[in-house]
């Protein structure tokens, strides 16, 4: 066993070697660069006699003007105190911007690619993994920790910043070009991700050597140290992004005012807190760098409104006309004037075209209401109001009932002349109650004064991650309870010829949450055939069909007066998928 206050051992690191006695230093004979006790420079003003040497702890050949040797104490120009306190907010700041990056990128993936479950996994994953190689690459730069920590921080300024930017606009004019760029957003996240992670996991090696050189500790007390900061800051990034860039800035403009800061808390903590141990080229070197770093993030952020519009057309076309950024996701408007047929996109995909979501509502909503009773009616999303529309052409409907997630859809409903011309007006109908809410959530505690004749569930597709819940067993048992004995719950359940799987789930979900269906298709009409709630923009698949099922309380109706109007077709027990399982909360089976 080594004492603590032991001559090191020969050949010992520097790391072991400069730890000194208790209490030793300047005064008592200790140099504080070696940590050798009673060692002094007996020559005053002594230089390396080595022609252009430089010392290389913490710039390298020539970017290092510091004294001592890797290990020493730092020059610092407050007292070792304060200085470690900024090194600790320095490390609190750059882990939030760090999870903000990280988040950052799994939304955007999650808005432009779809299926947040995996983008967010292999964002995470790809992250973690680089993160650890980061680390082991950094021990390189321990030398040059100063130098080496304000380069990374740049650059992580720089890539992280740009990243929404780039993603985007990857995302836009590259999107549907096929070939070996059908993939080329997904590509390019995984490229994002790994540099970010590479470049996070080298700050932690950096900041624990910097934080010795202010004041030399124990190891572990030194790693609890900087654990808590960057905990704690990727407290705060985990949530400033979504209460805060997200609804104030979005995602582009969020990105790039987090990557300023970390620019300038790297850049100013480096050159202001260890300036002494840079050479005057280095100093100027990363006074440049930061410089460039920051004027291009700021000339981003000055024309990323532009960036945003020029992007929607490449996207969208160039008949854009609203495009709004609410708290639940981002709705465009296009066409809907100068005989141009209306478009709606959410989060990108096409939720309805004006050239044919007549065919689709009606599919939707007239079967299950020609069945029975019809008195009340619940429209579980259909926020845009068309298939209230449909409902409201049947005399004996009393009451319809619509629950939609985002208001803003149902401002636009109210509002836009296009799409309230669309919808028949059909919000200003005394019959038409809308509430804002999430549809499960609404279900679970709504108590009616009366139960449904018919609910219509007009809601996203199955495939797409985030509505999986609302096609779940728990969903349909619950819409089951706000049925009438003789009512009817209908719910488009996606194309039957291009995805079955997910079709035949979602009709064994309804028989597992004790209701008897009557699946139907309707068959596509021509080519183009582009209405469908989970089709994105910029795709060449169409879908060959819709899918719907109609489900019922009483076994005895279940396929009874079920008028397809000649323009579907009943799907009989030989097409079905057999041994498919039904899709939970915990368990979502549908394929993405």
């Amino acid at each position: 066993m080594i004492e603590p206050h032991a001559p090191a051992p020969l050949g010992a690191p520097l790391s072991w070697r400069d730890r000194g006695a208790p209490g030793s230093g300047p005064g008592d004979g200790h140099d504080e660069r070696e940590g050798t006790p009673g060692r002094q420079d007996s020559t005053p003003g002594r230089q390396d006699s080595t022609p252009g040497r430089q010392d290389s702890t913490l710039g390298g050949p020539g970017l290092s003007g510091g004294p001592g040797l890797p290990g020493g104490a730092a020059r610092l120009p407050v007292r070792p105190g304060l200085g470690r306190f900024l090194v600790l907010a320095g490390v609190f700041v750059c882990a939030a911007c760090g999870l903000v990056y990280e988040l950052e990128l799994v939304a955007l993936a999650s808005y432009l690619i779809g299926d947040s479950v995996t983008q967010a996994s292999v964002v995470l994953s790809v992250m973690v993994f680089a993160m650890g190689i980061g680390s082991l690459a950094a021990k390189r730069l321990r030398p040059r920790a100063a130098f080496g920590f304000a380069a990374i921080e740049a650059a992580l300024a720089l890539v992280g910043g740009s990243s929404a930017l780039a993603l985007y606009a990857a995302f836009a004019w590259t999107g549907d070009w096929g070939g070996v760029w059908a993939s080329g957003s997904r590509c390019l996240l995984v490229a994002f991700s790994l540099a970010i992670g590479l470049l996070i996991g080298a700050e932690v090696p950096l900041l624990m050597e910097l934080i010795q050189r202010i004041r030399r500790q124990d190891a572990g007390g030194a790693v609890a140290d900087l654990f808590a900061a960057d905990y704690v800051g990727a407290l705060v990034g985990g949530l400033a992004f979504p209460f805060l860039l997200l609804p104030w800035l979005g995602q582009l403009t969020g990105a790039l005012l987090t990557g300023t800061v970390n620019a300038l808390v790297g850049g100013t903590l480096v050159l202001g807190l260890f300036h002494h141990d840079l050479s005057r080229r280095a100093r100027w070197l990363l006074l440049g760098a930061n410089a460039a770093v920051l004027a291009l993030l700021a000339s981003a952020a000055v024309h990323v409104d532009d960036f945003e519009r020029a992007a929607r057309r490449a996207v969208y076309g160039n008949d854009v006309r609203v495009a709004v950024q609410t708290g639940v996701q981002e709705i465009v408007l296009t066409g809907g004037r100068h005989g141009r047929p209306l478009s709606l996109f959410l989060d990108g995909r096409l939720r309805i075209s004006g050239r044919d979501e007549h065919r689709y509502h009606r599919a939707l909503v007239h079967p299950a209401i020609d069945a029975g009773p019809h008195a009340r009616v619940l429209v579980l999303g259909g926020g845009d109001g068309l298939a209230a529309r449909e409902a409201l052409r049947h005399d004996g409907v009393r009451r319809v009932d619509v629950v939609e997630l985002d208001p803003g859809v149902l401002r636009l409903a109210r509002t836009d002349p296009a799409l309230s011309a669309l919808n028949g007006h059909a919000y200003g109908d005394a019959r038409v109650h809308a509430v804002t809410a999430d549809s499960f959530t609404w279900l679970r505690h709504t108590r009616t004064a009366a139960p449904y004749d018919v609910v219509i569930a007009d809601l996203p597709d199955p495939g797409i991650t985030d509505s999986a819940k609302l096609y779940s067993q728990e969903f349909y048992g619950l819409a089951r309870e706000v049925l009438a004995a003789d009512g009817r719950l209908v719910v488009h359940a996606g194309p039957v010829t291009s995805r079955p799987d997910v079709f035949w789930t979602v009709e064994a979900t309804l028989r597992a949450a004790g209701l008897r269906t009557t699946p139907y298709r309707v068959a596509a009409r021509a080519p183009g055939f582009v209405t469908r709630p989970d089709r994105t923009a910029h795709t060449d698949r169409v879908p060959h069909d819709w899918g719907f099922v109609i489900a019922t309380r009483d076994a005895a109706r279940a396929g009874r007066a079920v008028d397809l109007g000649g323009t579907g077709t009943r799907l009989g027990d030989t097409a079905r998928v057999a041994g498919l399982p039904a899709s939970t909360l915990v368990h979502p089976r549908y394929a993405h």
